[in-house]
């Protein structure tokens, strides 16, 4: 008996079907990168009509009031004074106070008493303790506090306005 060979030689035929894959995987490869493309431009609009929207939202909503219609400002007389150390540098502080409207019973006599505690209190004053920003936030905490101690806690808050270091 004649033995069968182990491997058939394929026919020339069957050999050309194997290169036809080729092109349709080129293809595909095309139409993933359209379809990727295009998904991804459409991604970065709406992201991006998003925030304008966010945008536009955040500017047309109305700003929460820090102090209610029943608040009122009082600018104080500038307060000009030396300091203590070094003696030569004069310091002008123009400030307001806000309170509650009605909560003060006569508020320039107020304004006056808390501007002369001011004076007093900028008197003993060194240039280094008012100097940067941490100074002046310093001075505006011990100013406040000194103003809601004269008033009994009526003044809500005490604005520097203007400060000059001369």
């Amino acid at each position: 008996m004649a033995r069968a060979p182990l491997f058939r030689r394929r026919k020339k035929k069957e050999e050309g079907g194997s290169d036809s894959w080729l092109p349709a995987l080129v293809m595909l490869t095309l139409i993933a990168l359209g379809v990727g493309s295009l998904s991804g431009i459409h991604l970065a609009n709406t992201v991006k009509r998003l925030a304008n929207a966010e945008k536009e939202a955040a500017q047309n909503a109305p700003r929460p009031l820090k102090y209610s219609g029943d608040t009122v400002i009082k600018t104080l007389e500038p307060v000009v004074s030396n300091l203590a150390e070094p003696s030569g540098v004069w310091v002008r502080l123009e400030t307001s106070i806000i309170f509650d409207n009605g909560a003060i019973e006569n508020p320039d006599v107020m304004g006056a008493e808390i501007r002369q505690d001011m004076m007093a209190y900028v008197r003993t004053l060194k240039l280094a303790q008012i100097e940067g920003p941490s100074g002046l936030q310093h001075l505006r905490e011990d100013l406040n506090e000194r103003a809601r101690v004269r008033a009994d806690g009526r003044v809500r808050e005490l604005l520097i306005e203007t400060m000059i270091v001369q």
